[in-house]
C-alpha cells in the first residue's frame, strides 16, 4: 500500500539521506564496526547535511521545521543499509526537545548554534548502576554552593549513549531530598561541560549489539556546574523527563519497524542468490511462507508507526499510544528478524552478514525507553485496569 504519512518534501530528503548513507557510511562501516565507535568528525558531516538543525529554530541556525518525520526517515534509511550513525540519534531525538522546551533564551544562544554545527554534541545521563527504571531512586547529587553560584555534582551514571563523544551532558541529579509525599521531587537537570575538572568518562561498554554506538559509564567527583547551566526549574526534573517519553518511545518503535523491514530485504536478497539442492533457497515453499508471514507483520507495524507519527506531529500522541506502538513494533521486529536470520542457516550467525547485526541491535529495543513489561503496565493503566 502507498504510504501517505510522508510528503514530496520528505521523500526528497529520503533520497538525499540514502545517497549520503550509501556514499559516506556504507564504504567505511566495517572500520567503524571494528573500532566500536563512529569517528567524531562524522558528526560534522551530518551537520553539513543539515541533519542536526531540522527541528532547531531558524534564529539559531536551524530549519525551524517542527516535525519528527525527518528523523524517522533517517532511522528507516540507516536500517535499510544495515548501518548506524552512532550516538547522534540521542543528540537530536532525546536532547533537543529538552533544549527547545526548557532552555532560556541565553542558554539557547550559547548551545544551539554549536548543536546545529555538530561542534557541541549532547548526551543525556539518567540511568545509574543501582537505579534503572526507578529514576526516583537515583543517588547522584548536586549540592548548591553557599554563595549560590554553582552546583557541586557527585555520583555516577551508566549506559550513557553518546557518552564518549559528548561535549555537554544533560545530567539528572538530586538537588534536594524527596518529600514525604513525593519521592520524585528534588531531581534537577544540569547541562554539564564534559571538560570540567572531576568529570570522567569511564569504560566504553562492550554491548551485545549497537557496536558503533558509544555507550559509556560516567563519574562526577566534585564537578562544579554553574547555576546558569541549570535546565528548567530546580527540583522539577522528573516531570520534565516524562514529557519527552512519548517521542522517545515512538522513535524506538520506528527503529524497530525499520530494522524488521530491512531484515526482509536482506533475506530476500540472500535466499534468491543462495543455492541448495540445485534450487535457490527462495524457491522453497517454506521460504516463501516465512517471508510472506514476515511481510504481513511488518505491514501492520508500518501502519502503527505511520499513525503514531501523524499523531505526534499533531501533538496528540499520548503516553499510552506511544507505549502501544513501542510494544507492538518491538515485538514484531524480534519475531521477524529471528525468522529472517533462520533463512540464512549458519551464515545468519556470522557478523559479516547484516541480518546478524540486526538481530543483536534489535534486542535492546524491548529494554531501553521502558521495557515491554513497563509498556504493558502503561497500557493497562490507560484501560482502567
Amino acid at each position: 500500500m502507498q504510504r501517505t504519512v510522508f510528503t514530496d518534501e520528505h521523500e526528497a530528503f529520503r533520497k538525499t539521506a540514502r545517497a549520503f548513507v550509501e556514499s559516506q557510511v556504507v564504504p567505511v562501516y566495517e572500520q567503524w564496526y571494528a573500532a566500536g565507535i563512529v569517528p567524531r568528525e562524522f558528526y560534522r558531516a551530518l551537520a553539513e547535511l543539515g541533519v542536526f538543525g531540522i527541528e532547531v529554530p531558524e534564529e539559531f541556525g536551524g530549519a525551524g521545521i517542527d516535525s519528527f518525520k525527518f528523523q524517522a526517515i533517517l532511522m528507516e534509511e540507516t536500517a535499510r543499509a544495515g548501518v548506524s550513525f552512532g550516538g547522534s540519534g540521542v543528540h537530536v531525538g532525546l536532547c533537543l526537545p529538552y533544549l527547545k522546551n526548557l532552555a532560556t533564551e541565553a542558554q539557547k544562544h550559547r548551545w544551539l548554534p554549536g548543536f546545529v554545527a555538530g561542534e557541541i554534541m549532547f548526551a543525556i545521563a539518567m540511568t545509574e548502576p543501582g537505579a534503572g527504571s526507578d529514576l526516583a531512586g537515583m543517588r547522584t547529587t548536586a549540592q548548591l554552593s553557599a554563595d549560590g553560584t554553582h552546583y557541586v555534582l557527585n555520583g555516577s551514571k551508566t549506559f550513557i549513549t553518546g557518552g564518549v563523544h559528548a561535549d555537554r551532558v544533560i545530567v539528572c541529579a538530586r538537588t534536594a531530598a524527596a518529600s514525604e509525599t513525593d519521592r520524585r521531587y528534588g531531581i534537577s537537570l544540569l547541562v554539564v561541560d564534559t571538560k570540567s575538572p572531576g568529570y570522567t568518562v569511564g569504560r566504553k561498554l562492550d554491548k551485545l549489539g549497537l557496536k558503533v554506538s558509544d555507550t559509556a559509564e560516567l563519574s562526577f567527583d566534585d564537578v562544579r556546574v554553574p547555576v546558569e547551566d541549570l535546565l528548567g526549574e530546580p527540583h522539577k526534573g522528573f516531570g520534565y523527563l516524562g514529557q519527552n517519553l512519548p517521542q522517545e518511545r515512538l522513535s524506538i518503535a520506528v527503529g524497530a519497524y525499520a530494522q524488521a523491514r530491512s531484515a526482509i530485504r536482506f533475506a530476500l536478497e540472500y535466499t534468491r542468490g543462495r543455492t541448495v539442492f540445485g534450487e535457490s533457497v527462495a524457491h522453497f515453499q517454506n521460504t516463501k511462507f516465512e517471508l510472506a508471514a514476515c511481510r504481513a507483520e511488518v505491514d501492520a507495524a508500518e501502519a502503527v508507526v505511520d499513525r503514531a507519527l501523524d499523531a505526534l506531529d499533531r501533538g496528540e500522541l499520548t503516553p499510552a499510544d506511544a507505549a502501544s506502538a513501542k510494544l507492538f513494533c518491538t515485538e514484531v521486529a524480534s519475531r521477524v528478524i529471528d525468522r529472517c536470520l533462520q533463512l540464512y542457516g549458519g551464515y545468519g550467525y556470522i557478523n559479516e552478514y547484516p541480518v546478524a547485526r540486526l538481530y543483536a541491535d534489535n534486542r535492546v529495543n524491548r529494554i531501553y525507553g521502558g521495557t515491554s513489561e513497563v509498556m504493558k503496565m502503561i497500557i493497562a493503566k490507560d484501560m482502567g485496569l
